[in-house]
């Protein structure tokens, strides 16, 4: 008898024989579905990683990692707020900013929006707005001019163009002999910044540190820091010991992650939500492979049988199918990470290809902000789901293969 004997009869079942094509059909069927799962769940992934990274990235361009600010708003020695952090090893640059939410008025247009101060030159270290000018000059923001950027999607809603006034309302009030009036200053727009997120590019506008003091009556004071680390994916970490840093922990620190705490859950939820449904999809593929491996084993019960009475134990018959699972789980496996790693690396230029052959546009451009499907394959993804899906070939073969070492010799040859 051959050794190992349930390696060779197992991997013989996977092949047919002339008089039938049912065992290779089967084997063939089962990898595909496997293959195809595979393929699906690491594209899917890619896809959604690659999207979540776009817009963290355009996130990232308007702000900083990690932000100082105070419970009330206002920091008066910033300076040294600034000077503590750079004192971290892993903080690379600081900047003070003004945040404050006012009205801009501009040809009967009215919009609310949201007005950060910055020093021009230290903002470059902490964001890429200075990168993302599409009109006028970054540099156009100097101290008493009150110059003023706006988001690109904010200046169409305003109708405003470089050059043109617009009017900033502020919440605070100017008592007069006439009585309360709404503190109001011109400014002129000489620059257009375009980072491609809906919430900047539409709300955001930019204006000198010292005229946004002036304006909101700051003096001296900012409303926080901004500040840029090493790696963004230890912002985190590194907030934590800012907190803890004398001078430090009477402010309120948060990062990147907990100012946009509520987007990034969402895109998390829906992460597992697909792999969820795409998990249903393998698990009904799963059963057709059940119940397609039962019915081999009602076309091999003769076989199962004859090598039966030739001195196979049960245990023997079930290691044969638990073979032919352990290979179909491998194949399939090795077949779909293959093709779905070659997918999600060249997904764009896939869809590219399918865009043209079908004339349309599935991300509109002028519609969506990502107009092309961005994709982030990440090998703990992969590795992830290869483990699934070879697991799911295995356990696919586990009730086959009890059914298989039931099967008894004088039944089976009954009628042969």
């Amino acid at each position: 008898m051959y050794k190992p004997f349930a390696l060779f009869v197992g991997l013989r079942y996977t092949r047919s024989r002339r008089r039938s094509l049912r065992p290779s059909l089967v084997t063939f069927a089962s990898i595909i579905i496997i293959s195809v799962g595979v393929i699906a769940l690491i594209t899917v992934m890619s896809v959604m990683n690659g999207f979540e990274k776009e817009v963290r990235e355009r996130i990232l361009d308007a702000i900083a990692h990690i932000t100082v600010t105070d419970f009330d708003g206002r920091i008066e020695k910033w300076e040294e707020v600034m000077k503590l952090a750079k004192e971290h090893p892993k903080v690379v640059a600081a900047a003070p900013f003004i945040n404050a939410e006012t009205m801009v008025i501009h040809r009967g247009n009215v919009e609310g929006t949201l007005i950060r101060g910055i020093m021009p030159k230290d903002e470059k270290s902490v964001s890429k707005i200075s990168q993302r000018i599409i009109e006028g000059s970054y540099d156009s923001l100097v101290p008493g001019k009150f110059n003023i950027i706006l988001g690109v999607d904010l200046a169409r809603i305003l109708s405003a163009d470089v050059g043109d006034k617009i009017t900033l309302v502020t919440p605070s009030a100017n008592i007069t002999p006439a009585g309360v009036t709404p503190r109001m200053k011109r400014f002129t727009v000489s620059g257009i910044f375009k980072v491609g997120h809906y919430d900047y590019d539409s709300k955001l506008a930019v204006i000198h540190l010292e005229d946004a003091a002036r304006l909101l009556k700051m003096k001296g004071k900012a409303s926080g820091v901004q500040i840029q680390i090493q790696d963004q994916f230890q912002a985190g970490q590194v907030r934590n010991e800012l907190q803890s840093t004398s001078g430090l922990n009477r402010y309120l620190v948060k990062d990147w992650s907990q100012l946009h705490a509520n987007w990034f859950r969402a895109v998390a939820n829906e992460k597992r939500m697909i792999f969820f449904l795409l998990f249903l999809i393998m698990f009904v593929a799963a059963i057709s492979i059940i119940m397609t491996l039962i019915l081999m084993v009602k076309d091999k019960q003769s076989d199962i049988a004859i090598l039966r009475t030739l001195g196979a134990a049960p245990a023997d018959i079930t290691n044969i199918f638990l073979v032919l699972g352990t290979f179909i789980g491998t194949v399939g496996t090795l077949v779909g990470v293959t093709l779905g790693v070659i997918l999600a690396i060249n997904v764009d230029s896939a869809i590219a290809g399918i865009e043209k052959l079908l004339g349309i546009h599935f991300l509109d451009p002028s519609v969506y902000y990502i107009s092309e499907l961005p994709s982030d394959l990440r090998w703990s993804d992969v590795v992830d789901i290869s483990a699934f899906s070879f697991l799911l070939g295995v356990v696919t073969t586990i009730i086959p293969a009890y059914l298989a070492s039931k099967v008894q010799p004088a039944q089976a040859l009954r009628y042969e």
